[in-house]
Formats: structure tokens, sequence, C-alpha cells
């Protein structure tokens, strides 16, 4: 079955420093019509960097949407065109002020499917060396570490509630899990 709906008119009605909303007119699967408001968003990259002792690198951010601080593994947003290889490496070194001698693709994600199109590129980041962070002059990050094990215990048992966060630590236990096993 084609689940496609086709884009009758679109209207960008908010045009901002990050986000672009669109407000769209769609034919859906059975002819009718239905609107749709979309954000259209650049991308994002989202890195999981490991250290040789099997320590994950996070970092506490405030996050003005809910008022509070967020645990997250490092990301970024993407340049529009900017090649998300390339913007892994830059917020890695911004962020947390690290290298990496091994990067592994651990796939895409997409957050919020439902009104957005951003698109998360995820890597593991491995063989770290650490030099100065460069954070945005509007970020302000503590970055720490822990063992995998108990990031993983705190994404089970609701101490990281970031969904990206979650979700990369996941597919990182599961391609490293992969290696070891394989």
């Amino acid at each position: 079955m084609d689940l496609s709906e086709k884009t009758l008119t679109s209207r960008l009605v908010y045009d901002g420093g990050l986000l672009k909303v669109y407000y769209d007119t769609v034919e859906l699967v059975n002819g009718r019509t239905s609107w749709r408001e979309i954000i259209r968003h650049p991308g994002a990259v989202v890195m999981v960097p490991v250290d040789g002792e099997g320590n994950v690198y996070l970092e506490r951010q405030f996050r003005y949407p809910y008022h509070r601080v967020v645990v997250e593994v490092p990301a970024g947003k993407l340049e529009w065109g900017e090649d998300p290889n390339d913007a892994s490496r830059r917020e890695l070194k911004e962020e947390i002020g690290a290298e990496a001698a091994r990067w592994d693709d651990l796939g895409e994600m997409l957050p919020t499917p439902g009104y957005s199109d951003e698109l998360q590129h995820v890597y593991l980041a491995r063989g770290l060396s650490f030099g100065d962070t460069h954070p945005d002059e509007d970020e302000f990050l503590d970055v720490f570490r822990v063992p995998f094990e108990e990031a993983l215990d705190m994404a089970a048992d609701g101490r990281i509630q970031d969904c990206k966060t979650i979700a990369a630590l996941y597919r990182a236990a599961r391609f490293m899990g992969r290696e070891r096993d394989g």
C-alpha cells in the first residue's frame, strides 16, 4: 500500500535563525486534503565518545525549554548543507576537547518525525585524545565521564531523559557488543 502524501501547497510562515516553519496542504491516500505544520531543521550530529578504560563522556547542559539541566552525549547542529562527518569532529572538539582516532557510523535517527525533518547522524568515537574545549559563546557545559555500563543504567532508570542520548548509548552498546562477540 502506498502511504505517500502529495504536497499541494507549501507556505513559509516563520524563518528563524535555526528553524524554518512551513504550513503545507497535502493530499492524503484517500484523496482528501489535510494540513501539515513542518519544522525544517539543518540536522544534527550525535557522538558517543568512549575512552580506552570504557568510560563515556557526557555533559550537563541547561535546556531552556525545560528550564532545567539535562544530561546528554555531545551533539550539535549542522550548518545548512554541512557534511555530518566534518561536523561530528568539530563538535566533539568544541564540546569536550577531544579528537578521536576511530569513528564508527551508528546510523541516523528521526527525533520528531511528526512535525520536523531533523535527521540526527550518530557516531561512536574512540581512541580519544584531549586538548582544549571551544564551546560556542552561548554554550555552557559541565563535561563528566562515567563507566559506559553506568551510563546505560542512567538511561534505563530515568537519570538520563534525553531521547537522542538514550538511543545513541544503546546503539553504541549493541555495536560494541557485536565487536566483542564477533
